[in-house]
């Protein structure tokens, strides 16, 4: 792949549809999100560092709509060449890119701390500036940043992962303040651990500091919610839809949060 894979950018069922951003969109839950939007008849760009990862994704999803770029969400370059080449302003940015390791904190490496920030904060703070004055000036647009559940709590081994999720949720709610009133939303997702590419690289961890095998390991994880299982991708993907839907234009601001009640707010 050459960087750029695009196809034609037809009609929704009800007309053209919304232009759509999904960062990560390579992933399990990015994957999810990228497919739930073409299934409304939305244009979806998704972005992604891996030319194989991508390819195989507009191999694998309908192509009418799908546009897929490589883009390393921490590079500001890329962000601007990326978001100066579309066709105006998204109507809906999906932050999603993200990585997660666990580790006690004594132990965890200043070029982990710093490997978190960039990905998970600077990230959607890069796609969120290229976006939101379009956004307000044009009075509508939605910003979904994908978070988590130490986005709003602190568990062990997870500094570098809940510190950057923070920022992220923080990063949110200051770009929900800017837009208030002006018929564009900022809201974030917070899920438990989802069954995705990102946990089974937990779940090899886990088993190789633990001895545990690989199930034990999922279960573990699993089980750390009131839900008593990981969360479907899809599960995550419906949440982001209905953020970025007319049925949520009143909420700005919020964090959704995925975990079957262990978390209220």
């Amino acid at each position: 792949m050459d960087g750029l894979h695009t196809t034609s950018t037809t009609s929704g069922p009800s007309g053209p549809g919304r232009l759509v951003v999904v960062t990560g969109a390579s992933g399990g839950v990015g994957r999810a999100c990228c497919a739930r939007f073409l299934a409304a008849g939305d244009r979806v760009v998704a972005l992604g560092r891996r030319a194989e990862a991508l390819d195989a994704l507009a191999q694998g999803l309908d192509g009418e709509r799908l546009t897929v770029r490589r883009c390393d969400v921490t590079s500001e370059a890329d962000v601007v060449d990326v978001f100066g080449a579309l066709d105006g302003t998204p109507d809906v940015l999906v932050n999603n890119a993200g990585i997660a390791r666990s580790a006690p904190l004594h132990r965890t490496t200043l070029a982990d701390w710093e490997d978190h920030q960039r990905v998970n904060a600077t990230g959607p703070f890069l796609g969120t500036r290229a976006v939101i004055a379009g956004m307000r000036a044009r009075g509508s647009g939605a910003i979904v940043t994908v978070a988590s559940t130490v986005g709003r709590v602190g568990t062990p081994y997870t500094a570098a992962y809940a510190a950057s999720k923070h920022a992220a949720v923080g990063l949110m709610r200051v770009a929900a303040a800017e837009l208030a009133g002006s018929g564009a939303t900022a809201n974030a997702v917070c899920p438990t651990f989802v069954d995705s590419p990102m946990t089974d690289r937990s779940v090899d961890r886990i088993a190789e500091r633990t001895g545990r095998d690989a199930d034990e390991a999922r279960d573990a994880l699993g089980g750390s919610s009131p839900l008593g299982r990981l969360l479907d991708p899809d599960e995550v993907a419906a949440a982001v839809a209905w953020l970025a839907s007319p049925d949520a234009r009143s909420l700005n601001g919020q964090t959704l949060i995925l975990d079957g009640g262990g978390i209220q707010a």
